[in-house]
């Protein structure tokens, strides 16, 4: 993979494999940032979970939870990582 080949569906695949979600949506922003600095350095993503994972964790260590699951795909391209971590019961926006 080069440094802007990291796409929504790789990200996708490597969160139901370590996170194990009950939902998930994952999309691709790039478009968006077309034409800024940050456009070259990879791909701008948002990702919408839930998982049992996060029940009784706070926000910050959702959001590790997400980043460790991502660690070996963050370098060979993700510029930009939007995150809403719940636990079930808890509603995406």
């Amino acid at each position: 993979m080069s440094r802007t080949d990291v796409s929504a569906a790789a990200v996708q695949a490597r969160l139901v494999e370590t996170l194990e979600p009950i939902e998930l949506q994952v999309h691709d922003d790039s478009a968006a940032h077309a034409g800024h600095a940050g456009a070259r350095e990879g791909s701008h993503l948002s990702v919408q979970i839930v998982s049992h994972r996060f029940t009784g964790l706070t926000r910050l260590a959702r959001h590790r939870l997400v980043y460790d699951a991502l660690s070996t795909l963050m370098p060979q391209g993700i510029h930009a990582l939007a995150i809403d971590a719940r636990a079930p019961g808890e509603t995406l926006k």
